[in-house]
């Protein structure tokens, strides 16, 4: 799984917020220009973008791989009709332009995680979102950016210790099942000790976060946001 790299790039020389700011347009305007025009203009953005951020496409794709049966699979079922019974290739078009944009929303997703510090992102919301709110939505991302790895990690192992018992010759019902099992028991342990954890280092709802502050690097980042909602904006008039 993509997480946080130190680095020099540009991208991570970037206000988290600026970044942030380009993420939120860039997700709004690929619902909003779902067109193979639209999309092919986004995707110069995003391998743009990956690239300020010394992140591969193929990086992407491996770690994210996990969903990639679910996006082929709505085009397919899109074009199955059920009464009558038909086969309509043209029913494809706009779920396969739809897991493109999710695709494409990922990467860019994929390279504000890997510039970006927990605590940095968890700085920027509090600082965008005033008062409890900020703060509960700063402290949610942050236990989230730290507790998936783990998760993965958890369900990882599980597999493994399965597969070396010869789980794989198991139905593919009773595997899932196991899986599924085992690690939601392991997650939520890992939940239980995270807790004990945070009250046993007093977890705090206000600590000190890095100092922010925008620069000229930022200037285009935010310009390129804004260009982003305004065309958005002008789709949805």
């Amino acid at each position: 799984m993509i997480g946080y790299v130190p680095g020099s790039t540009v991208a991570h020389r970037l206000d988290p917020r600026a970044k942030l700011a380009v993420q939120v347009a860039f997700a709004a305007a690929a619902f909003a220009y779902t067109t193979p025009r639209g999309l092919a203009v986004l995707s110069v953005l995003a391998l743009a973008v990956t690239r300020l951020a010394s992140l591969s496409l193929a990086s992407v794709a491996r770690s994210f791989r996990v969903f990639f049966p679910f996006l082929v699979a709505a085009p397919l079922v899109a074009t199955v009709q059920i009464s009558p019974p038909a086969i309509d290739p043209e029913a494809a078009v706009y779920p396969a332009l739809s897991s493109y944009r999710v695709l494409l929303v990922v990467a860019v997703s994929a390279a504000y995680v890997r510039t970006t510090t927990v605590r940095e992102s968890r700085a920027a919301i509090q600082r965008t979102v005033p008062g409890r709110p900020g703060v509960f939505l700063g402290v949610g991302v942050s236990l989230v950016f730290r507790f998936l790895p783990l998760i993965r990690r958890e369900i990882t192992a599980v597999r493994e210790a399965s597969a070396a018992r010869l789980g794989t010759e198991r139905p593919l019902i009773d595997r899932i099942e196991r899986v599924a099992v085992a690690g939601a028991t392991r997650t939520l342990r890992r939940a239980d000790r995270l807790s004990t954890a945070l009250s046993a280092r007093c977890f705090a709802w206000n600590p000190t976060l890095p100092r922010l502050s925008l620069t000229r690097m930022d200037v285009p980042a935010l310009a390129l946001a804004g260009a982003l909602l305004a065309a958005t904006l002008f789709r949805a008039v």
